[in-house]
């Protein structure tokens, strides 16, 4: 019987007989329930979590209750946990769980009966006529791995089963399906299972003469033949060879064993041989040369073999060992040859390393002398591989090598101390090499971890004085901080063991402190970001882990406000609290809270988050929260919700968790500690403290975040809303879910949750709170939608209420037919949420219930309602395009059928049925070839066979055609529009998203039907149906040329491959693999005409088939497709090839390109990286451009994925890569000599007499010196193979064209090793020619540049002046006339000077002045004529002058008289060392920039206006208050420079770059005005321009220098003003634009604009403005909010400024425009010119202001009449919109979703609590309105509202009176 028939059997029998007492049967029959639920689920997790629960019910029935089961009864419930087990064959630890329960009842109940059923099963598999199939397979393996019982009847029938699987093997071996399948792996599992577990049975059967050994024999043929290649599947072969091993394994004699272990190594040898294993022989004939083999049977050797084993001798010699002069070999091989399995080749000869150490004391024996002496050969050749390999591009390669590195130290440590060699040289050799690589060699710190033991932390130290500042190299560059950080941690650990064990932990402490403080603050402070993350989560936690008492020393050394030293006390904190559990409040007393409140209100949001984390970490997740925990984390979460920064919103989400993880768990654990204690143990009062405050946070969070999901806020805040409340959902409710690990709520959560209801608290699941999120379905973005859907599905309960339900079908149906990409998705997203939660069902799904026995009658009628839907888009598209674009567009109901045929189904064989998908798969298409030809314009075309897609110019007439035709021909003139129309872009929408969706969903639906198959069930999908699909898929791919359309459809495409590619079905394979034939003779055919030259879909379809072929395997089809594709790029062009049509070549060669970039195949296109690389640099010759443009584009794709991963430190620069020349050529072999050879093809052009005369270009050259600048350098050559290199490399510092000269000198750095840099430096400074030599300018320029190249990289780390360097400076001091104008040349002239510039520290006084005083004559000197480079020596000689700021000051000094060129040049080095500048020459600059500002204003040059005005502001802004006043002589030229720039700026003369610049300046020079009067008239035009700029359209960057000014001339004007009547209007106005810049989207506007915030604050406040910490933005607007009403709550204006930033109350308005809700008929909308602004969030800020503005009144009668008007003008308008309110029109859902209906709601009700007040403070003005009737009015709307989904805050409900 099944499980089900099983199951009902059982249940029945429990109902009706009741067979044990009452309580043993409702536990029996909760266990029965639990094997069901775990049989239904599809998840693995909830399977085992299901089982786990049955176990525990089972061990509750007593043993006597279970043994008063009716044997019938007993019977059936063995058979029903057999079935299950069964059932589960593929999910082990399943297996075993049911395994227990047998168990359980043959320990308790019944032993014979479970023997007796698990062996009925058991026969089923050996007494079968059939070959053994896969399910029988995987049920063997299963009885043989997993069960007890099972165990046992193997033991009995293994000579049987091993018969079986002898028939079996070979069969499986005839077949390719099958053989490379999974049931062949399956079989040698079981093969190997027998070896292991059952040797006892296998020996005599090997290693004895008998006559059953046939069995046995074939079983070892086929696994031979398996590892010499018949079969492909590389996983299968390895565990062949570990089966082959595991069968030598079991003799008991060793000779026999040995002599079958060194027969099975020669039987991989390429010559057929015998193989002998005890009685038995086979044939061994290889038939692949990819060294699987091999690998397989060492691999297999060194995992199985025993000891004795691996140490036995050959039998030819008896002093050969296999484990040494065998293995050893044959693993070296491998790892030196560039095969695919480089990989588990690193893992065998780390495998082979563990062995030797596992036998190394045999070994010593054996051959009585060492393994590793210092000059052994075995010790070079594993150094020499250990090496070579550490940088290998293949994945898991350098780990392994690292790994083997620390086995060979180990066993070399352990070589000599048994041969007392007690001077260990090759430890030091090795340190003396690490200790040379260069710091950016990952390698180098992973071997040191590894050294360090051997040599000592102190020697280390001692010989690497660079180790700081390396290491904070690394933590700031991404792929070396976790090495760098391992490298750290165990120095300090080494250093730990080293000191004296009598020293205390503070004299620890101090000791680390003299190494690694300064270095570990360094890191906590920088402005690196890298940095700080990387040493706060990195250094901090091992440091405390070795040294705790370190703190006291850390804390002691920072000041909260030093820039950087808040983020580190909160790192150090966090991290200290975190690793040693200690409170961290009493560390610093008092001061602590205050240090965390400011580090938590900072601007920075990483010192936010780290305050944050040092307030809700804990070791011990029972430590609930103190009250003042709480309280600061209830201020700071509502400030913080709208944080831009993703990373920011998911770190609080995990802060959040931790803190009411805390609080759940410590409630819990106080109510469990209370019930364990009497009564008068535990105060009353005490617990309902805890109780109450843990319970009373997670309630205020748990409503927090529906205040924020409305329409009107910005995404940042519904993000981190949705967030918030799902880690209150996942935290304190009960409900578990199957995909997490980790993370589920403890099993009594009920107990705190019932002690939460009791309080009438936790209401979590209200239905105000779902039409909330229900609202969120149809947010404009993606994530909110899916997060605000998996809430509902995960939490809420499993059923809408029927009016929600019956108002979200409608609107949901509306959406799917909008045009609007995203509001179809919308629709089909509420589709799936009704599916999936809908109580009800339609009269379809009632009558189809009646015959769909089996079938779920609610999915099964909602695909039929969405069949119909999707036949009528299309039919509508077939009569009339325009108006299926418009009304219904396909995409929509497509992606609805995913939503829930694919998404919310269960079992899709529950839902569809053959006929439905047939349908399915004719309107899919139809409509693909429909809308194909749309896009041709041509049906006929599009059906026939030809793969030719139209290019993008024949898309556009033929859809402008198309609009032409059913528009009745008025088609508006083409010419004269430019951009798409609105009925173009419609229909091309329309169909590329259709084409997208068919893709997607096709794909999906292939994969899910062919997963969820049974093989005792027919297929939903038939061969033809895929070879229909697959047409499908050609068909958009290869006509279709679209991106979009293309990329969309990929994803589904793959998905497609994969699943048919991992069938056992042969038929099923060959789909892709014939559609892989087909695209590569569509590229080798002729192309169409295109625009665009590129290939389309067709790389992506040859992509898509060799992504999905399995990884374990060969990968044929990727050799193929390689070969063929590199074959067709080679071929030649035709004699008259079109430089119009797409060509064969270039169609090949972008293939290539997609091939190499594409992150599906990885490094597997590596084993073909030379040949691609050789291709691209011959295809640059090509005389095709498109040939050319696309090899270039392969070549940079290529060079990207063989360089490996780049540099992100800025030391590095942008071009660096982390891969030596040695090691790049040591895995490109092939490539060295090609590159080498066309190196010396130009360099021997450029030896010729005549070369310098006529230009040869070499279109490969620039490519190959790009590839050698971006090797790392500074890697020792011990081969020296790289010299080669090096003479062309010289020879092209004379190429004529100067990118070639530039490049040349950055490759030949890379490709010099660094011993040989002074010699190279002597060579080329010993070849500068004198003043009377006549020279080459190109060769001398380029001979410069590899010097100053060169000399760059040497003085990194050469710090002393050598003999060599002191001979290099005398040569550079000699050549001087190179830098004057003695030398013509200007180009030569700016290298020579840059090259001085590096050697400065080492020139002597005297030759600096010399050349310093040239170059300032020289620069002022006129020049005749055009002269090229000019510019670049001018900047050069300027960067060299102000060096020193003696001639700085002389160089601008003379800035009048310089020429355009040279002051441009001068303001241009200003802008770039700004902030480096010493005070005196400062003044010098400033004096000067002001006395020329007129000038320079009055020019005809914007580009020099704009450069010099940022200049003067660099200068001015980096001044402070040291900078000295303006002159007062110099003032009325500034008053009329201050008058120039404002008329600009009134003007908007210039573009944004200048005003921005003018606006600057113009405040700065304002703000330093001491002419008191003048300031005052000019102020107001100076506030108007800000008002101007600061609005949402203006331009970025006005709205960012509107912030700075605010900043660096508000706060020093409002100051200035202190005793002016004046200064409250000024005041108002600049406050009122802060407030607006702290509303803007661009978040650097925000950040300045809170800086003026907090400079203002600190000023009127009368603190020191250098140590102002800047606010959080939140914050910063309350700031200035208070501000406003302390200082101008009387002035006149205050009362407008606070209403101007509410919105508009209007409501009856927004109620009347209100549509119906429909789909949009139009494809875009206008975006909000601010979509970061909250009107909603701006009213609940603004009321408590308004509130306090009433209360003020009465001390000011002037306040009280503005206030007295603004009522009587608005009473009658917020009463009338008040009434307009209570009703909700019956598309309340719509208006639910629309931002200005809850703007017009949160302006209205903060007017109306406003007016409620005003009436209640003044009977004046009650004659307007009662305010007890308005506030009634105002609490019921506010009750209506929220019961349909509209949501205040606490504090507008509670000024509300609601």
């Amino acid at each position: 019987m099944s499980f089900e028939n099983l199951t009902k059997t059982l249940h029945d029998c429990l109902i009706t007989e009741a067979p044990v007492p009452e309580n043993g049967s409702q536990i029996l029959q909760l266990f029965v329930n639990k094997l069901c639920e775990s049989s239904r689920s599809s998840v693995k997790r909830s399977k085992e979590r299901s089982l786990e629960e049955a176990v525990q019910l089972l061990k509750q029935i007593s043993e006597a209750q279970l043994r008063g089961l009716e044997e019938e009864h007993l019977l059936l419930l063995v058979r029903l946990l057999l079935s299950l087990q069964l059932e589960m064959v593929s999910i082990s630890t399943a297996c075993r769980k049911v395994d227990q329960m047998l168990q359980y009842l043959a320990a308790k109940v019944d032993h014979r009966l479970v023997y007796k059923e698990t062996l009925n099963s058991f026969h089923s598999i050996v007494h079968s006529d059939q070959i053994l199939s896969l399910e029988d397979l995987q049920r063997a393996c299963m009885f043989l791995e997993d069960s007890a019982v099972g165990r046992e009847i193997w033991r009995e029938a293994c000579l049987s089963m091993l018969q079986r699987v002898s028939e079996a093997l070979p069969s499986v071996l005839q077949e390719e399906s099958q053989r490379d399948g999974l049931i062949c792996y399956i079989t040698v599992k079981v093969c190997l299972q027998v070896f292991q577990l059952l040797p006892n049975e296998v020996v005599p059967l090997v290693w004895e003469e008998n006559h059953s050994k046939e069995a046995v024999q074939r079983i070892l043929q086929a696994l031979m033949d398996i590892i010499l290649g018949q079969c492909r599947n590389r996983d299968t072969r390895l565990l062949a060879g570990t089966a082959v091993a595991m069968l030598i394994n079991t003799a008991s004699e060793s000779r026999a064993a040995g002599a079958a272990a060194w027969n099975l190594l020669q039987a991989t040898h390429p010559q057929p041989s015998q193989l002998a294993v005890g009685v038995l022989q086979v044939k061994c004939d290889p038939t692949g040369k990819d060294g699987v083999d091999r690998l397989a049977v060492s691999r297999g050797l060194l995992t199985c073999c025993q000891p004795h084993i691996l140490l036995s001798p050959n039998h030819n010699t008896t002093q050969a060992c296999l484990l040494l002069e065998g293995l050893f070999p044959l693993v070296y091989a491998l790892c030196e040859e560039k095969q695919d399995c480089h990989y588990f080749a690193f893992e065998v000869i780390t495998l082979w390393l563990k062995r030797v150490k596992e036998c190394v004391m045999d070994l010593w024996r054996m051959t009585g002398a060492r393994l590793l002496s210092d000059d052994s050969r075995l010790l070079q050749q594993l150094t020499h591989i250990i090496w070579t390999n550490a940088e290998s591009p293949v994945e898991g390669v350098p780990e392994f090598a690292s790994s083997a590195f620390s086995l060979l130290l180990n066993l070399y440590s352990l070589d000599c101390e048994q041969f007392c060699d007690t001077k260990k040289a090759f430890y030091f050799t090795l340190l003396e090499r690490l200790l040379k690589l260069p710091w950016e060699a990952k390698a180098k710190y992973h071997r040191l971890c590894a050294l360090l033991p051997y040599v000592g932390a102190e020697l280390v130290l001692d010989q690497y004085p660079e180790v700081s500042s390396h290491l904070l190299k690394c933590l700031s560059t991404n792929h070396l901080s976790p090495c760098g950080s391992e490298f750290y941690k165990c120095l300090i650990q080494q250093q730990r063991r080293e000191l004296p064990a009598s020293l205390s932990e503070l004299d620890l402490a101090g000791r680390w402190a003299k190494s690694w403080q300064p270095l570990l603050l360094e890191a906590l402070t920088s402005e690196v970001t890298l940095l700080q993350t990387n040493s706060s989560t990195h250094l901090l936690p091992c440091t405390f882990q070795v040294f705790p008492s370190v703190i006291h020393l850390l804390l002691a050394s920072l000041n909260p406000h030093k820039p950087g030293h808040l983020h580190a006390w909160a790192c150090i904190l966090s991290s200290y609290r975190a690793i040693s559990g200690c409170s961290a409040w009493a560390l610093q007393g008092s001061s602590t809270f205050k240090t965390l409140q400011l580090a938590l209100g900072s601007a920075d949001d990483k010192i936010r988050l780290a305050a944050l984390n040092l307030l809700c970490c804990s070791p011990k997740t029972r430590d609930i929260p103190t009250v003042e925990e709480i309280k600061i984390l209830k201020e700071f979460i509502p400030h913080n919700l709208n944080c831009e920064s993703s990373p920011f919103r998911q770190h609080l989400q995990a802060a959040v968790r931790r803190f009411l993880v805390r609080i759940r768990d410590g409630c819990l654990a106080h109510i469990r500690g209370v019930k364990g204690k009497k009564k008068e143990d535990v105060s009353h009062e005490s617990r309902k403290d805890v109780l109450d405050q843990g319970i009373g946070f997670v309630e205020w969070l748990g409503e927090l975040p529906y205040s924020f999901l409305s329409p009107g806020h910005s995404y940042q805040r519904k993000k981190t809303a949705l967030l918030l409340l799902s880690a209150v959902l996942e935290t304190c409710t009960d409900t578990w879910s199957p995909d997490k690990k980790k993370g589920q709520p403890p099993a009594n959560i009920r107990l705190l949750i019932e002690c939460a209801r009791q309080r009438g608290r936790w209401d979590f699941f209200c239905r105000t709170k779902q039409l909330l999120l229900i609202s969120c379905l149809e947010d404009s973005t993606n994530e909110i939608r899916e997060l605000s859907a998996g809430l509902l599905l995960r939490f809420f309960p499993p059923s809408f209420p029927t009016d929600i339900a019956e108002v979200l079908e409608t609107r949901s149906r509306q959406l799917l037919c909008s045009p609007r990409v995203q509001e179809a998705q919308m629709g089909a997203l509420m589709m799936k949420i009704l599916l999936q939660k809908s109580g009800h069902r339609c009269k379809e799904c009632s009558l189809s219930s009646t015959g769909c026995t089996g079938r779920n009658p609610k999915d099964l009628c909602v695909v039929r309602v969405l069949l119909k839907e999707l036949e009528e888009h299309y039919l509508t598209a077939k009569t009339d395009m325009m108006l299926s674009a418009r009304t219904k567009p396909i995409h929509g109901v497509l992606c609805a059928l995913q939503r829930c045929l694919l998404e919310a189904a269960d079992d899709i064989y529950t839902t569809l049925n053959h006929s439905l998908i047939t349908k399915l798969l004719d309107l899919l298409e139809n409509i693909t070839l429909l809308l194909l030809a749309v896009l041709h314009g041509d049906r006929e075309a599009c059906v026939s066979g030809k793969y030719a897609p139209p290019s993008f110019c024949d898309m556009g007439n033929a859809i402008s055609s198309l609009i032409s035709q059913q528009s009745g021909g008025d088609q508006m003139d083409e010419e004269e529009c430019v951009l798409l129309s609105e009925e173009h872009s419609l229909v091309l929408t329309c169909c590329w998203v259709s084409l997208k969706e068919t893709g997607i969903f096709l794909g999906s639906l292939v994969e899910k039907v062919l997963k969820e198959y049974k093989r005792d069930s027919a297929c939903l999908l038939t061969k033809p149906d895929l070879m229909r699909a697959s047409e499908v898929f050609k068909n958009i791919l290869l006509k279709c040329r679209h991106w979009g359309a293309v990329e969309g459809c990929c994803l589904g495409f793959t998905k497609f491959c994969t699943t048919l590619l991992s069938s056992s079905d042969p038929d099923l394979k060959d789909i892709p693999a014939q559609m892989l034939k087909d695209g590569l003779q569509v590229v080798q055919c002729p192309r169409s005409t295109s625009v665009t030259r590129r290939a389309a879909g067709l790389p992506m379809l040859i992509l898509c088939v060799l992504s999905s072929e399995e990884v374990s395997k060969a990968r044929p089809l990727l050799a193929l497709s390689m070969q063929t594709l590199l074959d067709t790029a080679r071929s030649p062009l035709d004699e008259n090839w079109d430089q119009t049509l797409d060509l064969p070549q270039v169609c090949a060669v972008h293939t290539l390109q997609a091939l190499v970039r594409g992150a599906g195949l990885g490094a597997a296109v590596l084993q073909f990286a030379p040949a691609v690389a050789i291709l691209s640099l011959t295809l640059l010759r090509s005389p095709c451009w498109a040939m050319r443009n696309a090899a270039l584009q392969l070549y940079s794709s290529l060079c990207s994925r063989m360089l490996g991963q780049r540099s992100s430190s800025v030391e590095a620069g942008p071009t660096q890569h982390s891969m030596s020349p040695a090691a790049f050529f040591f895995h490109y072999p092939a490539l060295q000599p090609f590159l080498l050879g066309e190196l010396r093809g130009v360099a021997q052009h450029l030896q010729r007499p005549t070369a310098g005369a006529k230009l040869h270009l070499q279109p490969s050259l620039y490519p190959i010196l790009t590839l050698l600048a971006q090797l790392q350098p500074g890697v020792q050559d011990s081969s020296e193979t790289l010299l080669d290199f090096l003479p062309p490399l010289l020879q092209l510092s004379a190429s004529p064209i100067y990118s070639v000269r530039v490049m040349a000198s950055k490759a030949l750095v890379a490709m010099t090793s660094p011993s040989g840099y002074m010699d190279l430096l002597i060579k080329l400074t010993s070849q500068l020619p004198g003043p009377e030599e006549c020279c080459s300018h190109n060769r001398l320029h380029g001979q410069l540049l590899q010097i100053k190249a060169l000399l760059d990289r040497a003085l990194c780390t050469d710090s002393v002046l050598s003999d060599n360097l002191h001979e290099v400076v005398s040569r550079i001091h000699a050549s001087m006339w190179l830098g004057t104008t003695a030398q013509r040349c200007p180009l030569v002239r700016a290298v020579y000077l840059s090259v001085a510039d590096s050697l400065r520290r080492h020139f002597c006084e005297t030759f600096l002045l010399q050349l310093s005083d040239r170059l300032l004559h020289d620069l002022h000197t006129p020049q005749q004529g055009l002269q090229v480079g000019l510019s670049s020596f001018h900047q050069q000689a300027i960067y060299f002058l102000c060096a020193d700021p003696k001639w700085a000051c002389q160089t601008w000094e003379n800035f009048s008289a310089a020429s355009p060129e040279l002051r441009l040049s001068l303001v241009t080095w200003l802008l770039n060392r700004r902030g480096l500048l010493q005070t005196d020459l400062k003044e010098v600059i400033l004096r000067v920039l002001q006395s020329n500002l007129k000038e320079a204003l009055l020019g005809d040059s914007m580009d020099y206006r704009t450069t010099y005005l940022a200049a003067l502001v660099a200068v001015m802004a980096d001044g402070g208050s040291a900078l000295p006043q303006p002159l007062s002589d110099s003032e009325p030229c500034l008053s009329e420079c201050l008058h120039l720039l404002l008329q600009d700026l009134e003007a908007q003369r210039g573009g944004p770059e200048f005003l921005s610049q003018a606006l600057h300046a113009a405040s700065l020079l304002l703000s330093h005005m001491s002419n008191f009067s003048l300031k005052t008239s000019v102020l107001q035009r100076w506030c108007s321009i800000l008002e101007c700029q600061r609005a949402p359209e203006a331009p970025e960057v006005l709205r960012i220098v509107c912030s700075e000014v605010l900043c660096a001339a508000g706060v020093p004007l409002i100051n200035s003003l202190r005793e002016h009547s004046s200064l409250p209007a000024i005041m108002m106005r600049l406050i009122n634009t802060g407030l607006y810049l702290l509303q803007d989207q661009n978040q650097e506007v925000r950040q300045k604009a809170a800086r003026f915030a907090s400079w203002l604050h600190h000023s009127r406040q009368g603190n020191n403005q250098k140590s102002v910490c800047i606010m959080q933005i939140n914050q910063a607007l309350l700031l200035l909010l208070d501000l406003l009403l302390q200082e101008c709550w009387d002035t006149p204006g205050t009362l407008e400024l606070l209403l101007s930033h509410l919105p508009q109350a209007d409501l009856r308005s927004v109620l009347r425009e209100a549509e119906p809700a429909r789909g949009s008929s139009s494809l875009y909308e206008q975006d909000e010119a601010n979509v970061f602004a909250e009107p909603s969030v701006m009213s609940s800020h603004m009321l408590p202001y308004l509130l306090q503005m009433a209360e003020k009144s009465s001390q000011s009668s002037a306040l009280a009449q503005t206030l007295t008007a603004w009522a009587e003008e608005n009473a009658a308008l917020v009463l009338d919109n008040l009434t307009a309110s209570e009703t909700l029109t019956p598309s309340w859902l719509a208006l639910l979703m629309d931002p200005r209906f809850h703007g017009a709601l949160c302006g209205l009700f903060t007017r109306a609590a406003f007016l409620i007040h005003l009436l209640k403070s003044s009977a004046c003005i009650r004659h307007l309105c009662d305010p007890l009737s308005i506030q009634k009015r105002l609490l019921a709307v506010c009750f209506l509202l929220s019961q349909n989904g509209v949501h205040f805050t606490p504090f507008f409900n509670s000024c509300c009176g609601c």
